[in-house]
């Protein structure tokens, strides 16, 4: 088969996925009818398991999605622009800090703050969320909020001795304490969902500000994160950008699972997921702020490459989890982000290189997701499988997993793969 019969049907089937079996899904599920915002705990058939709690990051990832599917013109009866202007209301009502600023971390479904930490990852989806939402509906509390996050962080969050942002603070801003509680440590991952938000907020103002501390993020992540020998990202480090063993902490986001070790993950670690979203969340913010592609190929073709070399299940299809920066995956699930991510960027990769070999990577996880990821019957993803492809977690959508990735992978997917096919 041709490279552009392969194209035409990878497309094929990512659009039957995203029209007929995503979209379906998510707009007769989620909307919380009784109090407003969402309810993010959804069973193996994506019926409610009757958990209420509310999370500030699946709030806000259900309002930027909504708000996604608006500007990608996938919403001709309005129901998604619904959808996402009453969680909106929610999060302002409920989240919003009115006395120290920024978003509380989790409330009860009524509202009622249940966490009113204020954790860093949660801000970028303040920033990130509220700004697509200005873009697509034209409200201007989007805009306000948006703004007002990145200034609160601005104030309260940033280090100004050694740059970028603290990640875990009280009520109050004050930082947390260390160790487990994460007051002491800055990481990989909120510093690319700061660039990722800041993106947006410079898109959706203009304002050079914005562009300029986009670009200043962009700098960081290069001369503090990215390992200097190998390309790739590093998790977590003390507040002097020393590297440190990544631990779990008290407030995880995602699916975070624990390590064996005490003393957290080994030095010498890196996930794949990250570094290729990190890869095409780059290219993205490149053509945002209107950036030299050239300046940074090499280094988007080592954060992809480590993937293409380490990540990739050969035999059985998939993107590993982790392994270190110089040899084969050492936790090897399959979990669902890590191959909605690598969707997108592989495809960038192809784009930007034509190598052969980043159309196969492409094509390996395509196929896996395709075949054994999706929930078929039900048009949601499976969260988690092992290294045979064993299923272990059933769950459509829980306090981390919501359509924030897989509808934006599928998205986005499409449309690289249009634009692919029709240079072919």
């Amino acid at each position: 088969m041709s490279i552009k019969d392969r194209v035409a049907l990878a497309h094929k089937e990512m659009q039957d996925h995203l029209l007929n079996e995503l979209l379906p899904f998510w707009t007769t599920r989620g909307v919380d009818k009784e109090y407003g915002g969402f309810l993010t705990y959804l069973d193996k058939d994506g019926n409610p398991t009757g958990e209420t709690l509310k999370t500030l990051v699946c709030q806000l990832r259900m309002i930027f999605t909504s708000s996604e599917i608006v500007r990608n013109n996938l919403d001709p009866q309005g129901i998604f622009l619904g959808y996402a202007k009453q969680g909106v209301d929610f999060v302002i009502n409920n989240f919003w800090d009115d006395k120290h600023g920024g978003w509380f971390w989790t409330t009860e479904q009524d509202g009622t703050p249940a966490d009113r930490a204020k954790i860093m990852y949660g801000q970028c989806f303040g920033v990130y969320a509220m700004a697509e939402y200005a873009m697509a509906s034209g409200d201007r509390r989007g805009l306000d909020y948006a703004v007002e996050t990145y200034n609160t962080l601005k104030i309260k969050a940033a280090d100004v001795v050694y740059g970028g942002f603290g990640e875990f603070f009280e009520e109050d801003w004050s930082p947390k304490r260390p160790g487990v509680y994460g007051g002491d440590r800055k990481g990989y991952d909120c510093h690319m969902h700061l660039m990722e938000a800041f993106t947006n907020l410079y898109e959706a103002t203009g304002d050079l500000k914005h562009r300029e501390e986009t670009q200043r993020i962009v700098d960081l992540i290069f001369k503090r994160i990215i390992h200097p020998e190998y390309g790739t990202g590093q998790a977590q480090f003390a507040f002097d950008w020393t590297p440190l063993r990544a631990i779990l902490f008290k407030n995880v986001w995602g699916a975070d699972r624990d390590v064996e070790e005490d003393e957290g993950r080994p030095l010498n670690n890196t996930s794949f997921g990250h570094n290729v979203e990190f890869a095409w969340l780059l290219k993205h913010t490149i053509d945002i702020l209107g950036l030299n592609l050239d300046d940074y190929r090499d280094k988007i073709r080592k954060l992809v490459d480590h993937c293409v070399a380490y990540g990739i299940d050969r035999k059985l299809g998939g993107v590993y989890c982790e392994g270190p920066n110089d040899g084969p995956a050492r936790e090897r699930n399959k979990e669902f982000w890590q191959q909605a991510e690598c969707l997108i960027g592989l495809a960038d990769a192809y784009e930007i290189f034509g190598e052969e070999k980043y159309w196969d990577a492409y094509e390996n996880v395509h196929r896996f997701v395709m075949d054994v990821m999706i929930n078929h019957p039900v048009g949601e993803w499976w969260p988690l499988f092992d290294e045979n492809n064993t299923l272990l977690w059933t769950h459509m959508a829980h306090a981390w997993k919501i359509n924030y990735h897989t509808m934006r992978s599928a998205i986005q997917t499409e449309r690289r793969l249009a634009k692919i096919l029709a240079k072919l």
